[in-house]
């Protein structure tokens, strides 16, 4: 209004200025950041494509604590609402629980791993199985397993994979599983000096880490490709994988990545 006034009525910008009760640092302002938004609309952009079930708040966490952008959130969620990027949110029906009892924290790698199944269909029709392995310390995503069959000698050797490189576990926790009940599993577990903790039958929030992460494998992008072959399946995990540890925040660890919270950067 300032503006017109000068520009059509031939007043000083003084004389605007009080008659509209505006400073003159207020009239001669120039925005600075227009370049600095057009950078956090392309990321924001770029991320929500890539992970398309990324909301405002992984995204901030993935610029702030991954890439070290240091941009105010109320910033960067102005610029995310003004590209129309929200995620729609389907409100559920929630039945009334009793609150479980809290899960043992624990406060160093290889306390406890907890693993489960997953079942899945190529676009064939023919069901397939992933078996996920998950550190509960830093939620690092220790494996995925894929094939058609993963009897209990399978789940060994999963295991003693990722132990050459990780390190044994003092605690496997497991659901109650034919593979996880085998005398199989059991007597190499006793041969190990691993402890098998299994749930209660009924009970997954005893096994709630790896059951949300289950979640997080089957949004991320099992539900968002379509495989025609196991060895599709295997890539997108490898693949998918390595983002969740090293790119992805977790909520559950204050919105830093596994690897962060190990102190390992990406590279």
């Amino acid at each position: 209004m300032a503006k017109t006034a000068v520009r059509k009525h031939n007043i000083s910008i003084r004389q605007a200025c009080t008659a509209l009760f505006i400073s003159l640092n207020c009239y001669r302002y120039q925005p600075k950041l227009s370049d600095e938004n057009e950078l956090i609309a392309d990321w924001l952009i770029r991320l929500t494509t890539t992970y398309r079930n990324w909301g405002f708040k992984l995204c901030f966490l993935y610029l702030r604590n991954v890439k070290g952008f240091k941009w105010n959130h109320k910033r960067v969620y102005r610029i995310y609402r003004k590209l129309e990027l929200n995620l729609r949110i389907k409100p559920k029906k929630r039945i009334i629980r009793n609150k479980p009892a809290p899960l043992h924290i624990p406060q160093a790698i290889n306390q406890v791993w907890s693993m489960d199944f997953m079942h899945d269909s190529l676009s064939t029709g023919r069901s397939y199985r992933l078996l996920n392995v998950l550190d509960d310390y830093n939620r690092e995503g220790l494996g995925i397993e894929v094939d058609f069959s993963l009897p209990a000698h399978r789940v060994i050797r999963v295991l003693e994979n990722i132990i050459e490189w990780r390190g044994k576990p003092e605690v496997l926790r497991c659901d109650n599983g034919p593979e996880y009940i085998s005398q199989t599993l059991l007597d190499w577990v006793e041969r190990q000096s691993i402890r098998i903790a299994h749930i209660q039958p009924g009970k997954p929030q005893q096994n709630a880490y790896v059951e949300r992460y289950n979640r997080t494998v089957r949004y991320d992008w099992l539900n968002q490709h379509l495989f025609e072959t196991l060895e599709q399946v295997r890539e997108q995990a490898t693949r998918w994988l390595w983002i969740y540890n090293n790119e992805r925040p977790n909520m559950a660890l204050g919105g830093i990545t596994p690897k962060q919270k190990l102190g390992v950067m990406p590279t």
